[in-house]
């Protein structure tokens, strides 16, 4: 296809959802980056866990595309994709709202997970038109709903938020990883046939 040819919405979000493969490689390095971090949290330090959530953090994008190319896939969307840009400012919105939690953090660290529980769920969200999948909604619900619940019935717990976020990472890494494939598998709308 020329570089300059449009491409529907749809056609767009198909590609986004191949080349990341439902946001299954982010997901999954996500997950093991706060499962790391709360196992941290919980065998060596609070201090060590946050360092390591939020500095890891900025390396799951350049990861992602490391472990593309050693796939043998493409690392980046199309440049005639209409959503290219829209990735990249969404993948800036979690960075760019990290700020708000450095003074939770640093009054109650207790609330660290929760509180980037609920900036990750807010993150998620845009994805849902970026991927054209539905799971995002549950994922961006869930990780909102219990960041909050762990900060008001559960404080005293430091890590288990980022348990919490780990393990629904992981699962739907592999919920967005079937959507995407059903997705893919469906065949395009055809006209219907004018009546006779």
């Amino acid at each position: 296809m020329p570089e300059n040819s449009s491409i529907s919405i749809t056609e767009a979000q198909r590609q986004v959802r191949s080349v990341y493969e439902g946001g299954f490689f982010g997901q999954l390095i996500s997950s093991i980056l706060w499962l790391a971090a709360a196992a941290l949290g919980t065998w060596l330090s609070a201090r060590a866990a946050i360092l390591t959530l939020v500095l890891g953090g900025f390396f799951i994008f350049p990861a992602v595309t490391t472990l593309l190319r050693l796939l043998g896939r493409p690392p980046s969307l199309p440049a005639h994709n209409p959503l290219r840009y829209l990735a990249m400012q969404v993948a800036f919105v979690l960075p760019l709202s990290m700020p708000l939690v450095a003074p939770v953090a640093t009054l109650r660290p207790h609330w660290f997970f929760p509180a980037m529980m609920i900036l990750l769920g807010a993150h998620y969200l845009p994805f849902t038109f970026l991927y054209g999948m539905r799971s995002f909604i549950p994922l961006s619900a869930l990780l909102v709903a219990a960041g909050l619940a762990i900060a008001l019935w559960f404080p005293a717990t430091f890590s288990l938020g980022g348990w919490t976020a780990g393990l629904l990472l992981l699962v739907f890494a592999f919920v967005g990883r079937a959507e995407a494939a059903r997705a893919g598998a469906e065949p395009a709308a055809t006209p219907a046939a004018p009546a006779s």
